[in-house]
Protein backbone atom coordinates (compact mmCIF):
# COMPACT_ATOMS: atom_id res chain seq x y z
CA UNK A 1 0.00 0.00 0.00
CA UNK A 2 1.04 3.41 -1.06
CA UNK A 3 2.00 5.98 1.84
CA UNK A 4 -0.70 8.10 0.00
CA UNK A 5 -3.53 5.23 0.06
CA UNK A 6 -2.70 4.65 3.73
CA UNK A 7 -2.32 7.87 5.05
CA UNK A 8 -6.05 8.23 3.40
CA UNK A 9 -7.10 4.90 4.90
CA UNK A 10 -5.47 6.44 8.30
CA UNK A 11 -8.07 9.41 8.03
CA UNK A 12 -10.72 7.84 7.34
CA UNK A 13 -10.59 5.23 10.37
CA UNK A 14 -10.02 8.21 12.34
CA UNK A 15 -13.18 9.81 11.07
CA UNK A 16 -15.00 6.27 11.64
CA UNK A 17 -13.68 6.86 15.46
CA UNK A 18 -15.57 10.34 15.43
CA UNK A 19 -18.55 8.77 14.10
CA UNK A 20 -18.60 6.28 17.16
CA UNK A 21 -18.28 9.02 19.47
CA UNK A 22 -20.83 11.14 18.43
CA UNK A 23 -23.48 8.08 18.65
CA UNK A 24 -22.06 7.36 22.07
CA UNK A 25 -22.67 10.69 23.40
CA UNK A 26 -26.25 10.29 21.82
CA UNK A 27 -26.79 6.95 24.44
CA UNK A 28 -25.10 9.10 27.32
CA UNK A 29 -27.95 10.29 29.23
CA UNK A 30 -29.84 7.18 29.03
CA UNK A 31 -27.96 5.68 32.09
CA UNK A 32 -25.84 8.83 33.31
CA UNK A 33 -29.02 11.11 33.15
CA UNK A 34 -31.23 8.74 34.40
CA UNK A 35 -30.36 9.56 38.70
CA UNK A 36 -32.08 12.98 38.40
CA UNK A 37 -35.47 11.45 37.38
CA UNK A 38 -35.41 8.88 39.85
CA UNK A 39 -36.96 11.61 42.36
CA UNK A 40 -39.06 13.20 40.12
CA UNK A 41 -41.08 10.02 39.20
CA UNK A 42 -41.24 9.00 43.09
CA UNK A 43 -43.36 12.24 43.95
CA UNK A 44 -45.16 12.32 40.90
CA UNK A 45 -46.25 8.69 41.19
CA UNK A 46 -45.84 7.99 44.98
CA UNK A 47 -43.32 4.72 43.36
CA UNK A 48 -40.97 3.16 45.72
CA UNK A 49 -37.60 4.46 45.06
CA UNK A 50 -36.21 0.56 44.77
CA UNK A 51 -38.99 -0.28 42.35
CA UNK A 52 -38.23 2.94 39.81
CA UNK A 53 -34.59 1.57 40.27
CA UNK A 54 -35.75 -1.69 38.77
CA UNK A 55 -35.80 0.34 35.62
CA UNK A 56 -32.47 1.08 35.41
CA UNK A 57 -31.44 -2.75 36.13
CA UNK A 58 -33.68 -3.42 33.32
CA UNK A 59 -32.17 -1.02 31.06
CA UNK A 60 -28.67 -2.43 31.74
CA UNK A 61 -29.19 -5.94 31.47
CA UNK A 62 -31.11 -5.73 28.24
CA UNK A 63 -28.30 -3.23 27.32
CA UNK A 64 -25.32 -5.27 27.79
CA UNK A 65 -26.79 -9.16 27.59
CA UNK A 66 -28.25 -9.30 24.17
CA UNK A 67 -24.87 -7.22 22.65
CA UNK A 68 -23.79 -10.36 21.50
CA UNK A 69 -26.40 -10.90 19.97
CA UNK A 70 -26.27 -8.02 18.17
CA UNK A 71 -22.44 -8.05 18.08
CA UNK A 72 -23.20 -11.18 15.75
CA UNK A 73 -25.26 -9.17 13.29
CA UNK A 74 -22.61 -6.28 13.09
CA UNK A 75 -19.96 -8.97 12.37
CA UNK A 76 -21.70 -10.35 9.24
CA UNK A 77 -23.55 -7.59 8.13
CA UNK A 78 -21.60 -4.33 9.40
CA UNK A 79 -22.06 -1.42 11.86
CA UNK A 80 -24.58 0.68 9.42
CA UNK A 81 -28.28 -1.47 10.48
CA UNK A 82 -27.19 -2.06 13.67
CA UNK A 83 -26.60 1.75 15.06
CA UNK A 84 -29.83 2.94 12.35
CA UNK A 85 -31.92 0.18 14.36
CA UNK A 86 -30.43 0.83 18.14
CA UNK A 87 -31.07 4.39 17.06
CA UNK A 88 -34.56 4.08 16.68
CA UNK A 89 -35.18 2.25 20.01
CA UNK A 90 -33.56 4.86 21.76
CA UNK A 91 -35.59 7.32 20.92
CA UNK A 92 -38.82 5.39 20.99
CA UNK A 93 -38.03 4.53 24.74
CA UNK A 94 -37.56 7.90 26.14
CA UNK A 95 -40.43 8.58 24.47
CA UNK A 96 -42.73 5.77 26.42
CA UNK A 97 -41.43 6.88 30.23
CA UNK A 98 -42.47 10.44 29.20
CA UNK A 99 -45.94 8.50 28.92
CA UNK A 100 -45.38 6.37 31.24
CA UNK A 101 -48.13 6.30 34.48
CA UNK A 102 -47.55 2.57 35.45
CA UNK A 103 -44.19 0.85 36.38
CA UNK A 104 -45.10 -1.78 34.33
CA UNK A 105 -45.01 1.06 30.72
CA UNK A 106 -41.44 2.60 32.41
CA UNK A 107 -40.45 -1.18 32.65
CA UNK A 108 -40.88 -1.76 28.76
CA UNK A 109 -39.48 1.54 28.23
CA UNK A 110 -36.20 0.61 30.14
CA UNK A 111 -36.29 -2.58 28.01
CA UNK A 112 -36.79 -1.07 24.89
CA UNK A 113 -34.08 1.65 25.96
CA UNK A 114 -31.54 -1.00 26.36
CA UNK A 115 -31.91 -3.10 23.29
CA UNK A 116 -31.34 0.33 21.33
CA UNK A 117 -28.51 1.63 23.69
CA UNK A 118 -26.72 -1.59 23.70
CA UNK A 119 -26.60 -2.12 20.22
CA UNK A 120 -25.28 1.22 19.35
CA UNK A 121 -22.66 0.64 22.56
CA UNK A 122 -21.21 -2.71 21.68
CA UNK A 123 -21.48 -1.65 17.32
CA UNK A 124 -19.17 1.34 18.03
CA UNK A 125 -16.61 -0.44 20.63
CA UNK A 126 -16.34 -3.28 18.20
CA UNK A 127 -16.19 -1.07 15.56
CA UNK A 128 -13.06 1.09 17.15
CA UNK A 129 -11.40 -2.48 18.08
CA UNK A 130 -10.76 -3.67 14.29
CA UNK A 131 -10.40 -0.24 12.91
CA UNK A 132 -7.35 0.51 15.41
CA UNK A 133 -5.51 -2.52 16.39
CA UNK A 134 -2.18 -0.97 16.78
CA UNK A 135 -4.05 1.46 19.48
CA UNK A 136 -6.82 -0.54 20.59
CA UNK A 137 -6.39 1.04 24.55
CA UNK A 138 -6.87 4.52 22.90
CA UNK A 139 -9.64 3.50 20.33
CA UNK A 140 -11.58 1.55 23.16
CA UNK A 141 -11.00 5.02 25.31
CA UNK A 142 -12.18 7.45 23.32
CA UNK A 143 -15.12 5.58 22.16
CA UNK A 144 -16.39 4.88 25.24
CA UNK A 145 -15.10 8.41 26.50
CA UNK A 146 -18.53 9.64 24.40
CA UNK A 147 -20.51 7.23 26.59
CA UNK A 148 -19.05 8.32 30.17
CA UNK A 149 -18.66 12.11 29.15
CA UNK A 150 -21.46 12.10 26.28
CA UNK A 151 -24.19 13.79 28.86
CA UNK A 152 -22.03 16.21 30.59
CA UNK A 153 -23.30 19.09 28.75
CA UNK A 154 -27.02 18.14 28.79
CA UNK A 155 -26.65 17.81 33.10
CA UNK A 156 -27.75 21.36 33.49
CA UNK A 157 -30.49 21.53 30.35
CA UNK A 158 -32.18 18.31 31.61
CA UNK A 159 -32.46 19.74 35.06
CA UNK A 160 -33.91 22.64 34.11
CA UNK A 161 -36.22 21.13 31.80
CA UNK A 162 -37.43 18.73 34.28
CA UNK A 163 -37.31 21.23 37.24
CA UNK A 164 -39.21 23.88 34.38
CA UNK A 165 -41.48 21.81 32.68
CA UNK A 166 -41.38 18.56 34.27
CA UNK A 167 -39.51 15.19 33.76
CA UNK A 168 -41.96 13.78 31.15
CA UNK A 169 -41.20 16.49 28.77
CA UNK A 170 -37.23 16.04 29.60
CA UNK A 171 -37.61 12.37 28.35
CA UNK A 172 -39.93 13.25 25.87
CA UNK A 173 -37.51 15.96 23.90
CA UNK A 174 -34.32 14.87 24.72
CA UNK A 175 -35.30 11.69 23.47
CA UNK A 176 -36.44 12.32 20.00
CA UNK A 177 -33.61 14.29 19.66
CA UNK A 178 -30.83 11.79 20.68
CA UNK A 179 -32.43 9.04 18.24
CA UNK A 180 -32.71 11.44 15.03
CA UNK A 181 -28.69 11.97 15.96
CA UNK A 182 -27.95 8.56 16.13
CA UNK A 183 -30.01 7.39 12.66
CA UNK A 184 -28.08 10.20 10.51
CA UNK A 185 -24.71 9.13 11.70
CA UNK A 186 -25.62 5.59 11.28
CA UNK A 187 -25.31 5.81 8.17
CA UNK A 188 -21.67 6.91 7.20
CA UNK A 189 -20.78 3.90 9.44
CA UNK A 190 -18.83 1.12 8.24
CA UNK A 191 -16.24 -1.89 8.91
CA UNK A 192 -12.67 -2.06 7.63
CA UNK A 193 -11.50 -5.11 5.36
CA UNK A 194 -8.81 -7.28 6.69
CA UNK A 195 -6.61 -5.90 4.25
CA UNK A 196 -7.27 -2.37 5.06
CA UNK A 197 -5.79 -2.69 8.50
CA UNK A 198 -3.12 -4.47 7.56
CA UNK A 199 -0.42 -1.95 7.42
CA UNK A 200 -1.12 -1.14 10.83
CA UNK A 201 -1.75 -4.11 12.53
CA UNK A 202 2.45 -4.47 12.11
CA UNK A 203 3.10 -1.26 13.91
CA UNK A 204 0.83 -3.26 17.62
CA UNK A 205 2.84 -1.88 20.26
CA UNK A 206 4.89 -4.27 21.69
CA UNK A 207 4.05 -4.07 25.18
CA UNK A 208 0.62 -5.38 24.77
CA UNK A 209 1.01 -9.17 23.78
CA UNK A 210 -1.82 -9.80 21.11
CA UNK A 211 -2.88 -13.41 20.09
CA UNK A 212 -1.18 -15.16 17.20
CA UNK A 213 -4.67 -16.27 16.11
CA UNK A 214 -8.35 -15.03 16.11
CA UNK A 215 -10.52 -17.06 18.68
CA UNK A 216 -14.26 -17.46 17.47
CA UNK A 217 -17.18 -17.11 20.54
CA UNK A 218 -17.41 -20.47 21.69
CA UNK A 219 -13.55 -20.72 21.40
CA UNK A 220 -13.37 -17.82 24.41
CA UNK A 221 -16.13 -19.02 26.55
CA UNK A 222 -14.23 -22.11 26.61
CA UNK A 223 -11.06 -19.99 28.01
CA UNK A 224 -10.16 -19.49 32.31
CA UNK A 225 -8.95 -16.35 31.14
CA UNK A 226 -12.41 -14.99 29.65
CA UNK A 227 -14.40 -15.65 32.98
CA UNK A 228 -11.39 -14.31 35.25
CA UNK A 229 -12.04 -11.07 33.13
CA UNK A 230 -15.70 -11.58 33.30
CA UNK A 231 -15.68 -11.72 37.10
CA UNK A 232 -13.24 -8.48 37.60
CA UNK A 233 -15.44 -7.06 35.17
CA UNK A 234 -18.71 -7.68 37.38
CA UNK A 235 -16.90 -6.42 40.52
CA UNK A 236 -15.48 -3.06 39.49
CA UNK A 237 -19.02 -2.53 37.62
CA UNK A 238 -20.87 -3.06 40.36
CA UNK A 239 -19.64 0.15 42.64
CA UNK A 240 -19.26 2.09 39.73
CA UNK A 241 -23.31 1.37 38.73
CA UNK A 242 -24.57 2.14 42.30
CA UNK A 243 -22.36 5.30 42.16
CA UNK A 244 -24.40 6.33 39.01
CA UNK A 245 -27.61 5.35 39.70
CA UNK A 246 -28.22 6.32 42.90
CA UNK A 247 -26.27 9.64 42.97
CA UNK A 248 -28.98 11.84 43.26
CA UNK A 249 -30.50 9.80 46.33
CA UNK A 250 -27.18 9.96 48.17
CA UNK A 251 -26.98 13.21 47.72
CA UNK A 252 -30.43 13.95 49.12
CA UNK A 253 -29.84 11.68 51.86
CA UNK A 254 -26.19 13.07 52.95
CA UNK A 255 -28.33 16.54 53.10
CA UNK A 256 -25.73 18.29 50.57
CA UNK A 257 -27.96 18.13 47.19
CA UNK A 258 -28.91 21.35 47.00
CA UNK A 259 -25.64 22.87 48.62
CA UNK A 260 -24.33 25.16 47.17
CA UNK A 261 -20.49 24.01 46.15
CA UNK A 262 -17.35 26.95 44.98
CA UNK A 263 -14.56 25.42 42.78
CA UNK A 264 -12.36 26.15 40.11
CA UNK A 265 -14.23 29.37 40.04
CA UNK A 266 -17.45 27.87 39.62
CA UNK A 267 -20.66 27.69 41.85
CA UNK A 268 -23.28 25.19 41.94
CA UNK A 269 -25.62 22.96 44.05
CA UNK A 270 -23.36 20.24 45.24
CA UNK A 271 -25.30 17.10 42.76
CA UNK A 272 -25.45 19.63 39.98
CA UNK A 273 -21.79 20.55 40.23
CA UNK A 274 -20.88 16.49 41.57
CA UNK A 275 -22.98 15.18 37.89
CA UNK A 276 -21.02 17.49 35.73
CA UNK A 277 -17.22 16.87 36.65
CA UNK A 278 -18.42 13.25 37.12
CA UNK A 279 -19.32 12.97 33.58
CA UNK A 280 -16.08 14.67 32.28
CA UNK A 281 -13.83 12.98 34.34
CA UNK A 282 -15.91 9.43 33.43
CA UNK A 283 -15.01 10.39 30.13
CA UNK A 284 -11.48 11.90 29.90
CA UNK A 285 -10.42 8.44 32.32
CA UNK A 286 -10.83 6.15 29.34
CA UNK A 287 -8.77 7.26 26.62
CA UNK A 288 -6.19 8.22 29.63
CA UNK A 289 -5.99 4.84 30.88
CA UNK A 290 -6.45 3.00 27.54
CA UNK A 291 -3.69 5.08 26.49
CA UNK A 292 -1.45 4.14 29.74
CA UNK A 293 -2.21 0.61 29.05
CA UNK A 294 -0.99 0.40 25.44
CA UNK A 295 1.97 2.04 27.02
CA UNK A 296 2.65 0.24 30.48
CA UNK A 297 0.00 -3.38 29.60
CA UNK A 298 -3.48 -3.53 30.49
CA UNK A 299 -3.08 -5.91 33.86
CA UNK A 300 -0.59 -3.18 35.46
CA UNK A 301 -3.04 -0.37 34.41
CA UNK A 302 -5.65 -2.31 36.48
CA UNK A 303 -4.07 -2.82 39.19
CA UNK A 304 -3.22 1.14 39.75
CA UNK A 305 -6.55 2.02 38.47
CA UNK A 306 -8.57 -0.72 40.55
CA UNK A 307 -6.87 0.50 43.80
CA UNK A 308 -7.60 4.28 43.14
CA UNK A 309 -11.04 3.02 42.99
CA UNK A 310 -11.39 1.16 46.14
CA UNK A 311 -9.91 3.82 48.13
CA UNK A 312 -11.92 6.84 46.50
CA UNK A 313 -15.34 4.76 47.50
CA UNK A 314 -14.17 3.95 50.88
CA UNK A 315 -13.63 7.68 51.46
CA UNK A 316 -16.42 9.03 50.03
CA UNK A 317 -18.29 6.65 52.39
CA UNK A 318 -16.73 8.86 55.35
CA UNK A 319 -16.50 12.23 53.92
CA UNK A 320 -19.42 12.69 51.48
CA UNK A 321 -21.44 14.36 53.93
CA UNK A 322 -19.15 17.26 53.47
CA UNK A 323 -20.19 18.69 50.22
CA UNK A 324 -17.17 19.83 48.87
CA UNK A 325 -15.61 16.60 49.59
CA UNK A 326 -18.85 15.08 47.92
CA UNK A 327 -17.76 16.71 44.69
CA UNK A 328 -14.51 16.05 44.58
CA UNK A 329 -14.88 12.27 45.95
CA UNK A 330 -17.13 11.29 43.36
CA UNK A 331 -15.08 12.62 40.48
CA UNK A 332 -12.43 10.68 41.88
CA UNK A 333 -14.85 7.55 42.12
CA UNK A 334 -15.88 8.05 38.68
CA UNK A 335 -12.18 8.89 37.00
CA UNK A 336 -10.99 5.54 38.62
CA UNK A 337 -14.37 3.55 37.59
CA UNK A 338 -14.71 4.48 33.64
CA UNK A 339 -11.50 2.87 32.22
CA UNK A 340 -13.09 -0.57 32.61
CA UNK A 341 -14.95 0.16 29.68
CA UNK A 342 -11.56 0.63 27.49
CA UNK A 343 -8.93 -1.96 29.36
CA UNK A 344 -11.59 -4.70 29.27
CA UNK A 345 -12.52 -4.76 25.37
CA UNK A 346 -8.61 -3.60 24.70
CA UNK A 347 -8.10 -6.67 26.46
CA UNK A 348 -10.03 -8.82 24.59
CA UNK A 349 -9.06 -8.15 21.49
CA UNK A 350 -5.84 -8.47 22.65
CA UNK A 351 -6.07 -12.03 23.72
CA UNK A 352 -8.86 -12.83 21.56
CA UNK A 353 -8.12 -11.66 17.97
CA UNK A 354 -10.00 -8.69 15.37
CA UNK A 355 -12.52 -10.94 13.50
CA UNK A 356 -14.84 -11.48 15.99
CA UNK A 357 -13.88 -8.40 18.06
CA UNK A 358 -17.75 -7.30 18.29
CA UNK A 359 -18.83 -10.39 19.60
CA UNK A 360 -16.61 -11.22 21.70
CA UNK A 361 -16.05 -7.86 23.35
CA UNK A 362 -20.05 -7.95 23.63
CA UNK A 363 -19.92 -11.43 25.48
CA UNK A 364 -17.42 -9.77 28.05
CA UNK A 365 -20.06 -6.64 28.49
CA UNK A 366 -22.50 -8.42 29.65
CA UNK A 367 -21.03 -8.54 32.78
CA UNK A 368 -22.36 -5.31 33.45
CA UNK A 369 -25.83 -6.58 33.19
CA UNK A 370 -25.07 -9.28 35.78
CA UNK A 371 -23.49 -6.37 38.16
CA UNK A 372 -26.41 -4.16 37.49
CA UNK A 373 -28.82 -6.69 38.99
CA UNK A 374 -26.85 -5.63 42.87
CA UNK A 375 -28.05 -2.06 42.22
CA UNK A 376 -31.66 -2.26 43.33
CA UNK A 377 -30.27 -4.21 46.23
CA UNK A 378 -28.56 -1.25 47.55
CA UNK A 379 -32.07 0.86 48.52
CA UNK A 380 -33.16 -2.12 50.20
CA UNK A 381 -29.56 -2.32 52.30
CA UNK A 382 -29.46 1.43 52.60
CA UNK A 383 -32.85 1.20 54.17
CA UNK A 384 -32.37 -1.70 56.37
CA UNK A 385 -29.39 -0.27 57.85
CA UNK A 386 -29.69 3.49 57.74
CA UNK A 387 -27.06 4.40 55.89
CA UNK A 388 -24.92 4.16 52.39
CA UNK A 389 -22.32 3.24 54.83
CA UNK A 390 -22.35 -0.97 54.01
CA UNK A 391 -22.89 -0.53 50.68
CA UNK A 392 -19.54 1.88 50.18
CA UNK A 393 -17.67 -0.42 52.04
CA UNK A 394 -18.83 -3.63 49.99
CA UNK A 395 -17.79 -1.70 46.48
CA UNK A 396 -14.55 -0.88 48.29
CA UNK A 397 -13.33 -4.43 49.01
CA UNK A 398 -15.15 -5.62 45.41
CA UNK A 399 -12.38 -2.95 43.45
CA UNK A 400 -9.64 -3.77 45.77
CA UNK A 401 -9.60 -7.54 45.08
CA UNK A 402 -10.22 -6.76 41.49
CA UNK A 403 -6.77 -4.83 41.76
CA UNK A 404 -4.82 -7.79 43.27
CA UNK A 405 -5.98 -9.91 41.00
CA UNK A 406 -5.02 -8.16 38.23
CA UNK A 407 -1.68 -8.59 39.16
CA UNK A 408 -1.48 -12.19 40.80
CA UNK A 409 -4.05 -14.15 38.65
CA UNK A 410 -4.87 -12.49 35.50
CA UNK A 411 -1.42 -11.63 34.62
CA UNK A 412 0.00 -15.01 34.51
CA UNK A 413 -3.18 -16.25 32.98
CA UNK A 414 -2.99 -13.81 30.01
CA UNK A 415 1.02 -15.00 29.37
CA UNK A 416 0.18 -18.74 29.84
CA UNK A 417 -3.02 -18.15 26.91
CA UNK A 418 -0.88 -16.07 24.55
CA UNK A 419 1.94 -18.92 24.86
CA UNK A 420 -1.01 -21.89 24.33
CA UNK A 421 -2.46 -19.66 20.83
CA UNK A 422 1.14 -18.77 19.56
CA UNK A 423 2.06 -22.78 19.82
CA UNK A 424 -1.21 -23.73 17.93
CA UNK A 425 -0.98 -21.55 15.76
CA UNK A 426 2.93 -22.35 14.72
CA UNK A 427 1.45 -25.82 14.45
CA UNK A 428 -1.38 -25.39 12.33
CA UNK A 429 1.48 -23.58 9.99
CA UNK A 430 3.86 -26.37 10.13
CA UNK A 431 0.61 -28.46 9.13
CA UNK A 432 -0.24 -26.16 6.76
CA UNK A 433 3.35 -26.49 4.83
CA UNK A 434 3.54 -30.38 4.74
Amino acid sequence: MTTDATSSLNRTRWLQLVFGVICMCMIANMQYGWTFFVNPMQEAHGWDRAAIQVAFSIFIVTETWLVPVEGWFVDKYGPRVVVLFGGILCGLAWVLNSYATTLTTLYIGAALGGIGAGAVYGTCVGNSLKWFPDRRGLAAGITAAGFGAGSALTVIPIQNMIKNQGYEAAFFYFGVGQGIVISVIALFLMAPKKEQIAAFAKNVVAKVAQSARDFSPKEMLSTPLFWVMYAMFVMMAAGGLMATAQLGPIAKDFGIADVPVSLIGITLPALTFAAAIDRVLNGLTRPFFGWVSDQIGRENTMFLAFAIEGVGIYALSVFGSNPVLFVILTGLVFFAWGEIYSLFPAMCGDAFGSRFATTNAGLLYTAKGTAALIVPFTSILTTATGSWHAVFISAAVLNIVAAVMALLVLKPLAAAHGRRSAEAAGAAKAVAAE
